[in-house]
């Protein structure tokens, strides 16, 4: 190695941890901004339906919802047209949320402790959190990831579930049953069940 090599390296090598640290606090602060928006709609709502009216804008806000819906389709989303990944996108968009919003009592108080994030690839962060509600304690990590400039809820994991993989579970057994027209139709059915 060169002695201008080995320059270069010493100059770079500091940068590196600073970087992680501010791609870190970053996605932070942007899961921060989301906890706390929601905490606000959730404490104030008067009734669950005006709680699914109210949180829906703020979660798509924060949340990858096209993501979420890629993953959770799997390796059968590149067969959908343009069309189907459009309408996959919007009823998964509208399960999660209704099922999200479903686990809170409009009025209850919730308390999130964040713990020490992580960053296990590079626009990948995973910030752990202890959720306390309704006198239970659950552990949850919410997997952000940056995307055009910003960070987004990819995934969440609660008590070591994710949800990506657990819809992955159902919707890769549908997709090899019937298609993109058989999960679109399971979509539409879990939909109108909520």
């Amino acid at each position: 190695m060169t002695s201008r090599s080995f320059l270069a390296l010493l100059l770079v090598v500091p940068f590196i941890p600073v970087q992680a640290q501010a791609s870190t606090a970053a996605a932070e602060q942007r899961l921060r901004s989301a906890v706390d928006d929601v905490l606000v709609i959730t404490n104030s709502a008067s009734s669950r339906a005006a709680l699914v009216q109210k949180v829906s804008p703020v979660l798509q806000k924060y949340i990858s919802f096209e993501t979420m819906t890629r993953r959770a389709v799997g390796v059968g989303w590149r067969q959908f047209s343009g069309a189907q990944q459009s309408q996959a996108v919007n009823l998964f968009t509208q399960l999660v949320i209704r099922t999200y919003s479903g686990k809170f009592t409009p009025g209850a108080q919730a308390v999130i402790n964040f713990k020490t994030s992580t960053e296990p690839a590079a626009g990948r962060v995973d910030v752990p959190t202890d959720l306390v509600y309704n006198g239970s304690r659950y552990n949850v990590i919410y997997r952000m990831e940056q995307a055009g400039g910003t960070w987004a809820i990819a995934d969440v994991v609660i008590e070591g579930v994710s949800m990506v993989a657990n819809y992955r579970s159902q919707l890769d057994a549908t997709f090899k049953r019937g298609g993109a027209a058989a999960v679109i139709s399971s979509l539409e059915q879990s939909v109108s069940r909520q």
